[in-house]
């Protein structure tokens, strides 16, 4: 059977639950973004048209669009929105994964003998319109890899289908920028030898892009030839992450307790990133040596930056560790989680915080995730 894959994405969601509450923001450059030093976290098309795009530094954007209205974001609304939408969608097909918080794929295969999925994913996207007044587009096709692309290509308020026998005709003449795996330096490194099509990239013999860009030529060679066999994975909240640690004698020495929650705190921000959590609340939790349990939690903008945990998270121990006893136990957890990335954190940060982050991560994805780290987390040995 066939696979029948749909994409859909939220059309520059951050802005359109803005302009739900302000409708004067309907038909002008909006962008929503942290203060003078923070980076664009979305942008309106009227925005995008002198230039504005997404994780550019909003001094820049101004520069480029003076006349843009500037909102610095509400990540609880938003998430809100998203919920909503996830209900609807949710209560219509059979297989659902929520890929971000404005960003869904569905497994319509074998509903083409009861309905049509292009007809039955028209309804879907017509019914989140109706019930939220969110704008929404979709593509759908044989795979993710097809359908995301689609649905990029379609906006705004795109409706695409792409059957199999158009998949080559449809990707031959895009940019290998299309392809959701290939980043800026990938990017580089292709076109510095020639290669800026997805039909240029598909003709390539599969052992040159291997050793040009490691094991993952192959992937990418079979993208580009729309070939991805990945399944749609059914989406379930997690409600939470958390660490313990129980020393193996208890303790009371301050500095090694601050460094092993530091170091907590890090581990779990990553684990939010990397499966594309954020956390609004930090719950710290310590047992004393005669087994008494206290817990201390703190509301806090939704985010899943190390610093920012850190700091909460000691601040939690230094208003909870009261009594002049030892410590048995010390536990952190992260709950109240939504879907998104730390580049949603644009809210707060600057340009220079998300490129380090990112930076981190990616040398904590190719060489272990305690191969970096901050200083005060790691354990010094003399």
């Amino acid at each position: 059977m066939e696979r029948a894959i749909a994409h859909m994405d939220l059309d520059t969601f951050f802005v359109s639950c803005e302009r739900l509450q302000e409708p004067k923001l309907n038909g002008i450059p909006v962008i929503i973004g942290g203060g003078d030093r923070g980076v664009v976290a979305s942008c309106s098309y009227e925005a995008r048209h002198f230039g504005v795009r997404s994780a550019m530094p909003i001094k820049m954007a101004l520069r480029l669009c003076p006349e843009a209205k500037v909102i610095r974001g509400d990540y609880e609304r938003y998430s809100k929105f998203s919920k909503e939408v996830t209900e609807i969608i949710q209560e219509k097909v059979p297989v659902l994964e929520k890929a971000s918080i404005d960003e869904f794929y569905m497994d319509l295969s074998g509903m083409d003998k009861f309905f049509g999925c292009y007809q039955w994913t028209k309804e879907i996207a017509d019914s989140v319109t109706k019930n939220t007044g969110l704008p929404i587009s979709f593509a759908l096709s044989t795979n993710k890899t097809v359908s995301k692309i689609g649905t990029g290509e379609s906006k705004p308020v795109g409706r695409l289908e792409i059957p199999v026998q158009n998949i080559q005709p449809f990707l031959n003449p895009l940019s290998v920028r299309k392809i959701p795996m290939v980043g800026d330096v990938t990017f580089q490194l292709l076109s510095r030898v020639g290669i800026r099509t997805i039909q240029t990239l598909a003709e390539m013999p599969v052992l040159v892009l291997q050793q040009m860009i490691g094991k993952n030529g192959n992937e990418l060679w079979k993208k580009a030839n729309g070939i991805d066999l990945t399944p749609v994975v059914p989406y379930s909240e997690r409600k939470s992450l958390s660490s313990e640690h129980t020393f193996t004698n208890d303790t009371m020495d301050i500095f090694e307790l601050k460094r092993l929650i530091s170091h907590m705190a890090e581990s779990l921000a990553y684990q939010l990133r990397q499966e594309k959590w954020l956390t609004s609340t930090v719950v710290l939790k310590i047992r004393y040596a005669n087994f008494d349990t206290e817990t201390k939690q703190c509301k806090i903008s939704y985010t899943s930056i190390d610093h920012t945990l850190a700091r909460v998270a000691l601040d939690l121990f230094e208003k909870l560790y009261t009594r002049r006893m030892r410590l048995r136990l010390v536990g952190l957890r992260f709950t109240n989680l939504v879907h998104g990335t730390y580049q949603m954190n644009l809210f707060e940060d600057s340009e220079e915080l998300m490129n380090l982050y990112q930076a981190m991560d990616r040398m904590k994805n190719r060489f272990g995730k305690n191969a970096l780290g901050r200083a005060s987390g790691f354990e010094l040995v003399c």
